[in-house]
This record gives C-alpha cells, sequence and structure tokens, in this order.
C-alpha cells in the first residue's frame, strides 16, 4: 500500500466537505455562491491548534476570518508597505459593515513567546516575526517588577497573551471608520482568550481590561 502523503488527508476531508455540503444540503452554497454578509469578524491566530470555524462551531458565511501571527492588529498608519490584516479590516468593515469584531487569542502562543524572550534575553533570528510582534510590544510592561522580567524565570506567558489582546484593542480604535462606528454603537469590539489546556474561553471585560469566562 502507497505511503499517504499529509495532504491525501487534507484531500479526504474535502471529499467529506463536498458530500456534506453540495450533495446532501447544497442549499447553503447556492446561496452563498452569490455573495456574503458575515456580522462577525474574527482576527484569530495563525496557530494549527486555535482555529476559529471549529472552535466557534460556525458554518461557511458567518463569520470573516484573518489569521496572523499571535493574532495582532497593527496600529492605524496607512502608507505604500503591505498591509495584510489592515486591509482585511477594511473590507469587512467599510465594504461586509460587520457589527461585531472579536480578537481571538489563546493560550501556548509562540509568537508571544517568542516577543517575550526578545524582551527578557536576546533578539530572536528571524527577518518577519520579530518586526511583526513590536506592534504588541508595550504587552510585556505586565512583566515589569518581577523576577522573570530579568531572565530570572519563567514568564508568565498568559498575562503577556492576554495583554497583547488589550493592546490590539486599542490598535482597532486608531482606524478612524472602526473608531466612529464604536461611537455610534454601530460596531462591537471583543477580545476573548482560549485556553488549550482547560478549553475554557475567556472575555476581555471593558471596564477593568480583566478576562473573565464567556456566558
Amino acid at each position: 500500500m502507497p505511503t499517504r502523503s499529509p495532504t491525501d488527508r487534507l484531500i479526504d476531508g474535502y471529499k467529506a466537505f463536498h458530500a456534506e455540503y453540495y450533495q446532501h444540503r447544497p442549499e447553503l452554497f447556492e446561496k452563498l455562491s452569490t455573495g456574503q454578509a458575515p456580522q462577525v469578524m474574527v482576527i484569530a491566530c495563525s496557530d494549527s491548534r486555535v482555529d476559529p470555524a471549529i472552535l466557534l462551531g460556525t458554518q461557511p458565511g458567518e463569520i470573516f476570518v484573518v489569521r496572523n501571527v499571535a493574532n495582532i492588529v497593527p496600529p492605524y498608519a496607512p502608507s505604500d508597505m503591505l498591509h495584510g490584516t489592515s486591509a482585511a479590516l477594511e473590507f469587512a468593515v467599510r465594504d461586509l459593515g460587520v457589527k461585531e469584531i472579536v480578537i481571538l487569542g489563546h493560550s501556548g502562543c509562540g509568537g508571544i513567546r517568542g516577543l517575550v524572550h526578545t524582551v527578557t534575553k536576546e533578539p530572536l533570528p528571524r527577518e518577519f516575526i520579530g518586526p511583526w510582534m513590536q506592534a504588541v510590544r508595550p504587552a510585556c510592561d505586565v512583566l515589569a517588577g518581577h523576577s522573570h522580567a530579568h531572565g530570572d524565570a519563567d514568564p508568565d506567558l498568559s498575562a503577556v497573551e492576554r495583554a497583547a489582546i488589550r493592546v490590539s484593542l486599542g490598535h482597532l480604535r486608531t482606524f478612524p471608520w472602526i473608531k466612529e462606528r464604536v461611537e455610534r454603537g454601530d460596531l462591537g469590539l471583543h477580545g476573548w482568550w482560549f485556553d488549550l489546556a482547560t478549553g475554557d474561553l475567556m472575555a476581555c471585560q471593558p471596564e477593568t481590561g480583566a478576562f473573565a469566562p464567556v456566558g
């Protein structure tokens, strides 16, 4: 029997998807083939363990998703540079008219771990990740005053992960067309953090910035 490659598993998954959505209930994609109207945008991490569609139990067409390292929202900075996340935000808010934006972080984030390593020890030899993570470097302020800030012990990554979500929530408000919609009450902003070990989903409380279980 020939050895199966990792992509063979993906093709099997596609076949199952096709059977469910195009053979057994084709009406969904008959509708979606004419356009999309998601109400929620999710900014999630690229981490293979945290797929927002699976985690949140959504169907195709329900959420507009952008994924990047450490679920970061950079600050508003129009220029001729490449701005993938900002472009996705603009399309979701100004063209699709989403009503909610969720930043979805998680425990054990490799991007945050790399940022903390850079701050507490030495920069990692990476060409793109290091500069990208600088957008949420203020999240490392939560380490101030602790021994691990000087490399004496392992830092509390979860505290930095949640702080980075708060930083990105602040960056969302630097986009003028997001800020004006939030002020009108037409757009809601949310910061969520998922614990891979326990399965708990925590939400940032707008009044305090603390995270509490959803629901």
